[in-house]
Order: C-alpha cells, then structure tokens, then sequence
C-alpha cells in the first residue's frame, strides 16, 4: 500500500502519474531444499502482506533453446513445463502473437490486477473518504470559531463590475462540470459499498452506467472550461510582492485585517494554480482512461524518473519501465481518482469562502457586481486601477460633439 501511494506521489513531481517499488534488504530464504521453487516461509510471508523477492519464480520460465531433440533419449527434457508457461504469461515475459487486438490482446495474465482491485477499495476508498469528511469538519468548526466574514461598516450603495459575463460563464462551466464528475465519480467508486445496500443491486447498476456515460461526456465541458479560465486570468494570477502582505496578515480571514490586493488576491491565486495544475493532471489521466491503452503515460514518466535518481532520493529501487497495457491504466485509474480527491478538497474550502464564508463574495460570480465596500476591504489596489481608468478621459469626443477650429 505505502510503496504504490509513494510511487503515485513521486510523480507530481513531473505533473505525469509515477510509482514506486519498496527496497527489499532482506535476505533471500533457502530454497535448495525446493530445487529453487517457493518455499513455506514464501507462503506465509505473502499472507502476513509481506513483500516477498519473486524473482525466482518470474524468471523460471524454463530454456526452450536448452531441450533435447524430439528423437533424442531425454525426449523434449529442458524445454518449458505448462507451469513455466503459464508463468511467463502472467509476468508478460511470454513471446504472445494475435492476430489483432495489438498489446493488451497478448497480455492474457495480469499479476498486477489484484494488487489494484485491493488498492482501490481499502487505502482509496479510506484516505480520500476521510480527506473529504475531514475538510468539511475542519471548515463547520472553523465558522463556529470564526463566524462569517462580514463588510466593515455600512454597504455604500455603489457598485464595481467583478467579472464580465464572459468570465462568470467560465466560471460556472468549470465549477458546474467538476461537481457534477465529483458526485459521478464517488457514485462509482462508493455506490456498492454504501447505495446498493439501500436502494437494492439492481437500481445501483442502473445509476453507475449513468454515472459512468454523464462522467464521461461532461469531462469535455470541464477541459474547455479549464482552457477559458486559464486563458483569461493567468495574467493577474501571476505571484507578486503584495502577495507576501496578504499571507502575512492570513488574508484577514484570521483576525481582523484587510491587506491590500490586485484582482485576485494570493489565496485565490492558490486556488486558480491548484485547479489549473491538478484539474490538468486530472484532465491527462483522464484522457488515457477514455481511450485506453492509446495514450500511456506511466513508463514513460517511470523512466525520466529512474534516470534522474528520483526514486533513490527516498531510498526506493528503480521504478518499473516494463508496464503491461493494463497496468498503464489501472495506474492512470488510481492517479486520476487520488488527485481527484485534493482537488475536490481544495474546492470545498473554495465554496465554503465563496458562499457564507464571506459576506458579499458570491455576488462577484453571481451578478459580476459587488459593493465599493467589499472591493475596498478585499482588494482595494484592484479597485483603485478600476476607479482610476474610469476617471480617465476618453480618447474619443462624446456623441454630438464639434471639434474645435
């Protein structure tokens, strides 16, 4: 469990899915005794979840080149056993034609499949479970500490324009589409744990092929969205200096400062980076899983990482470069729902400080207005930019002027 988490972890590293393979010091066991083949204690150590050295039998593959000749005294002695086939098959070492199908259709064994199964329900379904649960714990008791951040003083009546109809579509078309592949997606992933048992198997069934069709369509409305958003605010998401002004002062959500800010202020700029980073990560392993076995990501990635040491940074061996087509997206499948989950995180503080974590904010993304006295306490260098090109006379003589002679 700990050596695949690592594994996926090491690949942030280069915004592309990685794994890792836990260093194993201990000394192999005696296995004269077997002629070489797995021994009792090979048995029990794989039952207490041990990690075991399997090289011993993923190499027995047997030596076709090594048998006697059909006619000769030993027969076909020295050639493979059905065993050792069957072996090669299941570590994809097995020389496979088909007539089509291409790689996934020669991988008839696939040693990794219950590993993956097992990742998926236990670790998977636990940690990003909880991570969910615990940030919606931690945001009810930091409003019962905190209470909503309201506007000093009165509103002044007079409004500025936030965002433009063009940027609040963006918005809501990247905010709508991720909560409804965040619901989508947990229904796939907890439905039979926790729905089947009420609303019965077969209704079940019924909502993940939905689940699964809508996913998978609304993903396009969530990469365009993505595109628009960071086509139109990456310019004012740029770190700046008044940006350690506002982490110094906790952005007055803790204590009863306001720092001066531009457009977006550095908690929104995090926001924007978290989104435009893990929603494009998101975004790449999902791809890979809509047309799989077309877009492989993992070896790759696992080889950039071997060459330039990563893995022995953390005392790891070398990853794996030699990954089955299915393995490629059973590992596309885990990356995809791990940063699935820190987005959906991420974003439920964002709703939180957008709804009634603060007072007046949604009406930048509702109407696009807000009150001069919410953009002066929130971002008041913005504001100031805005009333200062407003004063600014125009180029262009008012309607029904005469130019002077």
């Amino acid at each position: 469990m700990a050596r695949i988490l690592l594994t996926l972890v090491l690949a942030l590293l280069l915004a592309a899915p990685v794994a890792a393979q836990q260093a194993d010091n201990a000394p192999a066991p005696d296995r004269s005794a077997t002629g070489g083949a797995q021994t009792l204690e090979d048995i029990l150590a794989r039952q207490r979840g041990e990690k075991i050295d399997d090289s011993f039998r993923r190499d027995a593959t047997g030596d076709p080149d090594s048998a006697a000749g059909i006619a000769g005294q030993l027969g076909t002695l020295g050639g493979a056993s059905d065993a050792e086939v069957w072996r090669a098959l299941r570590y994809g070492t097995a020389d496979v034609t088909v007539s089509a199908g291409g790689a996934p259709a020669r991988v008839l064994v696939q040693n990794g499949g219950m590993t993956w199964l097992k990742w998926r329900e236990g670790p998977l379904r636990t940690y990003g479970g909880w991570l969910l649960l615990g940030t919606i714990g931690a945001l009810a008791l930091f409003f019962l500490l905190r209470g909503r951040i309201r506007i000093d003083g009165a509103r002044t009546g007079h409004t500025v324009t936030r965002f433009k109809a063009v940027e609040r579509f963006a918005h809501w078309l990247l905010a709508g589409s991720f909560i409804v592949l965040a619901l989508t997606g947990l229904v796939v992933l907890f439905g039979r744990l926790y729905l089947a048992p009420y609303i019965g198997k077969e209704a079940n069934a019924a909502l993940l092929v939905w689940s699964k069709w809508v996913h998978n369509n609304i993903a396009w409305a969530f990469m365009l969205g993505l595109v628009m958003v960071f086509a139109m605010w990456v310019v004012h998401n740029l770190p700046n200096r008044t940006d350690l002004v506002w982490i110094r002062q906790f952005g007055g959500i803790v204590g009863k400062k306001h720092p001066p800010a531009k457009k977006f202020n550095a908690g929104q700029k995090l926001i924007f980076w978290s989104v435009i980073l893990l929603g494009g990560s998101i975004s790449v392993s999902g791809l890979s899983l809509l047309f799989p076995f077309e877009l492989p990501l993992f070896a790759k990635t696992f080889t950039v990482l071997n060459d330039i040491g990563v893995p022995g940074w953390f005392g790891y061996d070398p990853l794996p470069v030699m990954l089955a087509p299915h393995e490629e997206m059973q590992y596309a499948q885990l990356w995809h729902a791990i940063v699935s989950f820190v987005l959906m995180a991420i974003i439920i503080a964002h709703i939180y400080i957008g709804s009634i974590g603060m007072e007046g904010a949604f009406d930048a993304m509702g109407s696009g207005e807000v009150d001069e006295a919410w953009a002066h306490q929130h971002h008041s260098i913005w504001l100031e930019e805005v009333q200062e090109a407003k004063a600014k006379p125009s180029k262009s003589p008012p309607p029904g002027a005469t130019p002077a002679e």
